[in-house]
Formats: C-alpha cells, structure tokens, sequence
C-alpha cells in the first residue's frame, strides 16, 4: 500500500488536539490526545519532548493571535497598549489554558523573542533593566486576568435580597454593559499613568 498524502500524526494535528482538550477541561493528558488521534501514547512522544513539550506548542499557538507588530509602534505606552489588548484577546479565546501555562515556565522560542522585543522597547525608552521584568509581569497579571474575566458569568454578584446590600445593588444596576471590557480599559490605563510615573522619576533622578 502506497503511503498516505497526510501524515497520521504530527505536531499541528497534537496541538489542535490538545487544545480542544484544554478547552474543554482546563486540562490535558498524552493518552487523551492519542486516543483522540487513534494512535498508540507513544507515536506522540515521537513528534513531541514529551507532556512539557506540548504545553510549550499551546503556547505558541495561542500566542500567535498576539499582535507582535505592536511593540513595533512609538512611543512606548502606545505600544504596550496595544500589545496588551492583542495579548488578551489572544488568551481570552482559550481561558481555561491560562492557569496551565502561567504555571509553567516559558521556553517556547517564539514566545521568548516578543518578550525579548518587550523588553528591548522599555529599554530604549529609558526604563532602568531592574524595572523592566517587574513592569511586563505586572502587565501580564493584568492581561491574564481580564482575559479570564472575560470569560466569567456577566453577573458574577447574585443578591438574593437588595434591602441587605443596597448600595452594591444600586452600583450593579449602573454598571451597564461590557463590563470586563471598561474595567480592562481602566485597569490599563492606571497601569500606563503609574509607568509612565516611573519614568518620569527616573529622568529627574
């Protein structure tokens, strides 16, 4: 028998697997993404360094919905605004992912280079290097978690009697529509204001 025009199995076809898995479980094993394939555990160590591996091409993947181009743009606030919208958008597709990968250390070499174009951009904007760490993960924290915030109940606050809390009430009443999204906006925006603070300081020093 001639061989077949597509391979049984390869490192997409794990990826889209393992995927669909953790987003249906916020997790994944190999045997479930070889019985999903119809393949032997084995034949996926074959293609990937094992379960660590697998983690690292879900990241990847999800990272390559992440605008890099972004961190391209000047000035610098400007950049990491719009990389950071980009990055959540990008995780808020596959919330139940965040947890595993936030747990695991990055090695993915895509994913190190915009985190190496990150850190060029504080650079050269004046940020001291002991700084620039401690202001990406801070980004990151705030990113992630409106991404998982996204994917929450629109009505996280269920109050059975008004009468006992009703200023929370009044404000759940006002809070109007996108709630995540206004509350990204706000976060970002006094993230930025206390960077930019940073700098500011820095220069005058």
């Amino acid at each position: 028998m001639g061989r077949p025009r597509t391979p049984l199995l390869d490192r997409e076809r794990i990826t889209t697997t393992a995927l669909e898995i953790v987003d249906a479980q916020g997790e994944f094993s190999v045997p479930q993404i070889a019985r999903r394939l119809g393949v032997q555990t084995g034949s996926v160590y074959h293609h990937v360094d094992g379960r660590d591996g697998i983690v690292e091409l879900l990241r990847e993947r999800i990272a390559q919905r992440i605008d890099i181009t972004a961190l391209d743009i000047r000035p610098w606030d400007a950049a990491l605004m719009t990389w950071a919208r980009s990055y959540r958008a990008a995780f808020a597709a596959h919330p139940r992912a965040i947890p595993m990968l936030m747990t695991s250390p990055v090695r993915a070499p895509r994913v190190l280079e915009q985190y190496e174009r990150a850190v060029t951009l504080l650079l050269e904007a004046g940020f001291p290097l002991p700084d620039v760490m401690p202001v990406i993960v801070a980004l990151e924290n705030l990113v992630l978690g409106s991404a998982l915030d996204l994917a929450a109940p629109e009505t996280m606050w269920e109050i059975a009697d008004d009468a006992a809390t009703p200023r929370l009430a009044e404000a759940l009443d006002a809070i109007g529509d996108n709630r995540a999204d206004r509350a990204f906006e706000l976060a970002l925006e006094g993230f930025l204001r206390h960077a930019r603070h940073m700098l500011d300081t820095q220069a005058q020093a």
